[in-house]
């Protein structure tokens, strides 16, 4: 007996799904493809297998990691890409915006127990630790009150990960802030992003960052 629904030999692959079809190449591609470009896909190699497999509306550049020395030689390597294969792809620039950042320069991974105190200050001069965080807003202090929440990690808090901490303001020293840690967590990486609950942060749309990447474009 033949059954009517399609069979497969083996199972789907991802890089054979990947690889552009023979028998399509004559219609025009109706999917569009804005890729991210990390330190994984930055290379001409890999820049153009991506082309190759159909990134087309445009690579997305994150600007909120990175600096532009480093974004450079990612958009030298893409423009090389293009030449080789030959296929067109837009840029897209993701400036990072008001952002609340906490900047980890050892890179070292910060294990945060429950119920222990951690001070959030805009002395970015400061290491970061379980005991202090350097964060890049100095206003902080004005906007937050005691038992306001604050969230800290790389995603977004969901009460069960350890990736990310939950933070309750205990008292405003100057412009400090000291926090209890309500949540056991191990924060990695070079830069955490913080989140204030329901409290207004007085930063601007385009910092001066921004500013400076949008004028060598």
């Amino acid at each position: 007996m033949h059954s009517n629904h399609l069979l497969l030999e083996e199972p789907i692959r991802m890089a054979s799904i990947l690889e552009p079809s023979k028998a399509v190449r004559f219609f025009p591609a109706m999917t569009k493809i804005v890729g991210t470009l990390g330190a994984k896909s930055r290379s001409v190699e890999v820049l153009s297998a991506c082309l190759k497999a159909g990134l087309s509306v445009a690579a997305r550049f994150d600007f909120s990691l990175g600096d532009t020395k480093y974004h450079q030689e990612t958009l030298e390597n893409l423009k090389s890409a293009i030449k080789s294969t030959k296929k067109l792809c837009s840029v897209m620039l993701d400036t990072a915006g008001p952002e609340l950042t906490v900047l980890n320069k050892s890179e070292k991974p910060i294990s945060l127990e429950a119920d222990a105190t951690i001070t959030l200050t805009p002395d970015e001069g400061q290491e970061a630790s379980s005991e202090v965080f350097p964060i890049n807003f100095g206003g902080l202090s004005k906007a937050v009150k005691k038992g306001d929440t604050i969230f800290i990690g790389q995603y977004l808090f969901t009460g069960s990960e350890t990736m990310s901490v939950w933070l309750e303001v205990d008292q405003v020293k100057g412009d400090d802030v000291v926090c209890i840690v309500k949540n056991s967590a191990t924060l990695t990486g070079s830069l955490f992003t913080l989140h204030a609950a329901q409290i207004h942060i007085d930063l601007p749309t385009l910092s001066d960052k921004d500013k400076k990447v949008l004028m060598k474009v």
